[in-house]
């Protein structure tokens, strides 16, 4: 194992004879023993260093075994760093009892034992270098779960990008046939009603060819906006269909209720008053609406249904533009 990735024990004797005997059984094991010849001085290596375990003798001068341990205890961050103390003190029962009370895990009696003492640490360094593992498979965990999300969120926003009109910011030809199909299935489960409402923007090509073409996006997107707020429902649906036609999809709505909401628009984009002196219909933009309606059968389908609610669009500017047209 590198150095570096060793183990650090801390070892606190005042005396220098103690530290090497303890350095010269400990040698052995794969750690990185650190010396303090005092409380004090231990106390200021602990916030240096990352401890799997502290060595602690209990007679010192100044401040005691007891004292040091008390202190850690009393720090955030040397709390839980496992003592055993190391003293040649009475074994009688008050100061182990002392020992354990101010936080020690174990006791060593001197003169010491070798193999107890390897034994006891070495206990200390695998639960050290499990925790340490665990601290970083927990850190590899946080940033797959961080890089999770991110991802989720790229999905999201690339989701939102394919089912939205770039240019006006309502739903696009994506969403509209997959609402439009769940919107089926559901009316001919439940025998409802379903409409469908389709809108084109009047003599749009003379518009942007005299305009220009920033003047006819910015047509679009008052007109999408219009067509947006016309309706009042949630389930309700509008989007885009492609260059100036849009849909709407009325959910469980009957003819009568499909053309109020279509004379809304229609009255909608009449009051926005955009010029367009070039219009055959008026001096301002206008729309032409088809409006279909059926209670789907299994032997009907959609592709018939959008095919009669454009029927219906052709005849209403066959019959002069402006204006709605039931299919």
């Amino acid at each position: 194992m590198d150095i570096a990735e060793r183990v650090n024990i801390l070892i606190v004797d005042d005396k220098p004879g103690n530290i090497l005997v303890l350095e010269g059984i400990l040698e052995a094991l794969e750690c990185n023993i650190i010396t303090a010849s005092s409380g004090n001085n231990a106390l200021g290596l602990m916030l240096e260093y990352d401890f799997a375990l502290v060595l602690l003798d209990v007679q010192m001068p100044e401040m005691d075994g007891f004292e040091t341990a008390m202190l850690m205890k009393g720090s955030e961050r040397t709390k839980v760093l496992p003592i055993i103390f190391v003293t040649a003190i009475s074994k009688e029962q008050w100061c182990i009892f002392k020992g354990y009370e101010v936080g020690a895990v174990d006791y060593l009696f001197k003169p010491i034992e070798p193999i107890v003492l390897k034994s006891k640490v070495k206990v200390f360094l695998e639960l050290h270098e499990q925790k340490r593992l665990l601290k970083k498979q927990a850190e590899l965990l946080e940033i797959k779960v961080k890089e999770l999300l991110d991802l989720k969120q790229v999905n999201c926003y690339l989701e939102n990008l394919s089912s939205q009109d770039g240019l006006t910011g309502i739903p696009n030809r994506r969403s509209f046939d997959q609402f439009i199909e769940r919107s089926w299935k559901y009316s001919m489960r439940e025998q409802q009603h379903l409409a469908l409402i389709m809108v084109d923007i009047d003599c749009f090509k003379a518009f942007n060819d005299n305009y220009g073409h920033l003047k006819g996006d910015d047509c679009l997107v008052l007109v999408a906006k219009t067509l947006l707020t016309s309706i009042r429902r949630p389930i309700d649906l509008v989007a885009r269909y492609g260059g100036e036609e849009f849909m709407a999809v009325l959910p469980d709505t009957d003819k009568d209720g499909a053309l109020l909401v279509a004379e809304r628009m229609r009255k909608g984009i009449e009051q926005l008053a955009i010029t367009h002196e070039y219009s055959e219909v008026a001096a301002w933009i206008t729309i032409s609406i088809g409006v279909a309606e059926i209670i789907p059968q299994p032997s009907d389908l959609i592709l018939e249904f959008i095919e009669s609610v454009d029927t219906a669009l052709y005849q209403a500017k066959q019959a002069g533009r402006n204006r709605v047209h039931p299919c």
